[in-house]
């Protein structure tokens, strides 16, 4: 027995010092044995054999995953700061708030240097900025600089980058460091990096940039911006392929993909991968090696059956036939791809870590786009699957508010840029994220306005608010009223004596003195008379008179019953956001003048509520004076009754609706109202046809002054197509009348007994 245990005794220990010479200098490598478990994983993998092994590679190269092109962090970062020194920057520290205090927020662009080359695209900026309401002629006026060096490009490669910019900038006496400019840039840096470095030192500007990196952006002083071709319209352009609030059609493709694929370079490893999601039926993932000078050189086993799957489907069909599209980065962190998928309703995934996304201190990207990682690319079909219907809808209808809210044009970038840094010189008064994420959307809210959701007229559905229960009756005059038999006086009794008016205004557009007090009726409801400037935008000037939501806007000769004006307001708090009135006009194409046609006709199709008898929300006197430019307000005044037509394409352009029409009695008394001019050639005496709901209408093309109106209002019409970039004007065939809806009971009780006879 003793023998026994002696034998396994020694084989024991034979075993063990077999196992300490032969497997111990393996086992000591490892960090349980030497206490350094944390060194071992951070420097991982560490090779057994690396002693027998001969290193051909930087060891700097093998933490750039074999791409000696891609910078690291460190070095990135360190590129950044060499080339941006106030990488600090915030508004509070890089922004003089005092130039903006006594004339507002006014955008200053520096005077075109003589044969100093600008590309298609910056033109089309500048553009934006100088025919926007902020621009200004004067840079003692102005809060903000724009350079008028082209800094969209700055690959040095490019043919149309601009050298030398710093000498310049430098010799301009406002520039001042880059203290209140910005600077808009859409490629920098070259191959084979792609860094973010721009070739000049920006110094104290905001820098609106495309492929924003999230490493170089400075939060709450950048804007990243979208990257948009040169042949993105200048203003208006084309419409999302989703209507507002409709549900689209049954995708034939869940996922696709159609564009380059890198071999060699950044962004080479996220397209490479591309191919493994592709399953031939519902995702589609195609790429081509087949771009580049050299790609023959670099070309792999799976180009040639890349590059003929790739030619068998078409791009676009492919967009428009998805739910989701896989937006990836290109050489930079941005592409064409994410707008086109935002048009086509096509649910951006995105892959590209890194990127700040266009506008995100005001977009919420989460309820319009998937962001996925580069690095679990493989899980991405399973999470888009797994994303509910009503979801999937809620996000195809936010890519096409969006797309038609900031990025369908080069006037929407721009001003959405210039609105975000007006909003932060006042913090208080300043849109709520709410107001950037939702109908109309934040261009077209007005800060000044309100802060308030109820104070608007887009969100009383959406928040349980109600508008105000009565109205304030604005009639424009342009004749002395002298006895009580003319029309105003007629029009006054008629208005005040509905249930739901608060007071009335009456807008006096002539130089001839208001009549004295006196004479004017007497009403239940207050009566103040505001001295006009004689100018037909005038009757759309925000007057602090003017304190209900509702606004009935009247001409003198307007002839109402107060049972119709009882019955358009009531109908008006069901469409508040909505112009409701009588008297219509429609407009058409005609294509053999290749122009706008407006005409008078009683047709099915109305699209124009003329405000000589219409209700509409005081909201839109402030964005007529303050969100139009000057030039359109002058166009008014300078063509007769084009004031109607402007504010008609003002609120369809915000509303993307029609307007609405009330019937009026079946039987009333037609006459042209006398009016005693107040001068000649006085703005405001709208043609004869126009004034009234009630007024006979000429032949439309019959005697100088129709045809003379005609041609005028069909000149307005083409100027303001032109100058929105499209027809903003919706035609619709609703006629609301309370007659048709007949009940059985007495005519004594009937609700608008006044409309019968």
């Amino acid at each position: 027995m003793q023998t026994r245990k002696k034998y396994i005794f020694l084989t024991f220990l034979a075993s063990w010092l077999l196992l300490f010479f032969f497997g111990g200098d393996q086992l000591r490598r490892f960090a349980f044995f030497s206490g350094r478990k944390a060194e071992a994983r951070r420097s991982w993998p560490r090779w057994t054999d690396q002693s027998l092994l001969k290193s051909f590679a930087d060891p700097e190269e093998l933490q750039r995953d074999g791409d000696p092109s891609l910078l690291s962090p460190r070095e990135r970062r360190a590129a950044w700061l060499s080339a941006y020194r106030s990488s600090r920057c915030r508004m509070e520290t890089c922004f003089d708030f005092s130039r903006c205090e006594r004339h507002g927020f006014k955008v200053f662009t520096y005077p075109q240097e003589r044969g100093q080359p600008v590309s298609e695209t910056y033109g089309k900026i500048l553009s934006s900025i100088e025919r926007s309401r902020y621009h200004t002629l004067n840079p003692e006026e102005a809060c903000l600089f724009i350079l008028s060096i082209d800094t969209l490009d700055r690959d040095h490669l490019s043919g149309q980058y601009v050298r030398d910019v710093d000498e310049k900038i430098r010799g301009f006496p406002l520039w001042n460091g880059g203290r209140n400019h910005l600077i808009f840039n859409l490629y920098s840096g070259t191959w084979p990096s792609y860094s973010g470095e721009l070739g000049f030192d920006i110094g104290h500007a905001i820098l609106a940039k495309a492929s924003f990196d999230t490493e170089s952006f400075r939060p709450g002083f950048d804007i990243s911006i979208p990257l948009f071709s040169k042949e993105h319209p200048q203003r208006g352009g084309d419409r999302g392929w989703l209507s507002q609030d409709s549900v689209p059609p049954k995708k034939k493709y869940l996922l696709v993909f159609k564009g380059k694929r890198y071999l060699t370079g950044i962004g080479s490893g996220t397209r490479n991968a591309l191919h493994h999601i592709h399953n031939g039926h519902d995702i589609i993932s195609l790429t081509t090696c087949k771009h580049g000078k050299d790609w023959e050189k670099h070309k792999d086993t799976r180009c040639d059956k890349d590059n003929v799957d790739y030619e068998r489907f078409d791009y676009q069909e492919l967009l428009h036939n998805s739910t989701f599209c896989i937006v990836p980065r290109g050489r930079r962190l941005g592409s064409f791809r994410f707008l086109e998928a935002l048009q086509a309703a096509c649910i951006p995934v995105l892959l590209s870590d890194g990127w700040e996304l266009p506008f995100a201190e005001a977009i919420d990207w989460g309820r319009a786009a998937v962001v996925g990682s580069e690095r679990l690319l493989l899980q991405i079909p399973s999470a888009v699957r797994c994303i509910r219907p009503e979801r999937v809808l809620a996000f195809q209808q936010q890519t096409q508010f969006l797309w038609d809210a900031y990025f369908s044009s080069v006037d929407k970038i721009v001003h959405t840029t210039l609105e975000i840094i007006k909003d932060r010189l006042s913090p208080h008064r300043s849109r709520s994220r709410f107001l950037w994420n939702t109908l109309p959307g934040g261009l077209l809210v007005l800060p000044d306005f309100s802060t308030h959701l109820g104070d608007f007229p887009f969100y009383y559905l959406q928040h349980g608010y109600s508008p105000s229960k009565k109205f304030t009756a604005f009639i424009r005059a342009v004749s002395q009223a002298g006895s009580l038999s003319q029309p105003i006086l007629r029009l006054i009794q008629a208005v005040s004596g509905s249930q739901y008016c608060a007071q009335i205004v009456v807008l006096w557009s002539c130089e001839k003195p208001p009549p004295p007090s006196g004479k004017w009726p007497q009403s239940a409801v207050p009566l103040s008379i505001i001295q006009g400037r004689g100018k037909l935008s005038d009757r759309f000037f925000p007057f602090e008179a003017i304190q209900t939501d509702a606004v009935l806007s009247l001409d003198e000769d307007t002839s109402l019953s107060t049972s119709e004006v009882d019955f358009a307001f009531l109908v008006w708090r069901s469409f508040p956001e909505r112009i409701v009135g009588f008297p219509t006009q429609s407009h058409f194409w005609d294509a053999e003048q290749g122009r706008w046609g407006y005409t008078s006709k009683w047709t099915n199709e109305l699209s124009i509520v003329l405000t000589a008898a219409a209700f509409y929300h005081r909201y839109y006197h402030s964005l007529f004076t303050e969100y139009l430019p000057a030039a359109l307000r002058e166009l008014v005044d300078g063509l007769a009754a084009c004031e109607d037509i402007l504010m008609n394409v003002l609120v369809a352009a915000v509303t993307k609706l029609p307007p609405v029409k009330v019937t009026q009695r079946k039987q009333h008394k037609e006459g042209v109202a006398q009016q005693a001019e107040c001068r000649d050639g006085a703005a405001g005496t709208p043609p004869a046809g126009q004034r009234s709901p009630s007024a006979p209408r000429p032949a439309e093309g019959k005697g100088s002054a129709g045809s003379r109106s005609l041609s005028q209002r069909q000149d307005c019409l083409d100027q303001l197509a032109d100058w929105f970039g499209y027809m903003p004007l919706v035609s619709s065939q609703l006629r609301l009348d309370p007659v048709l809806f007949k009940d059985q009971v007495s005519v004594l009780r009937k609700k608008y007994p006044g409309l019968e006879k």
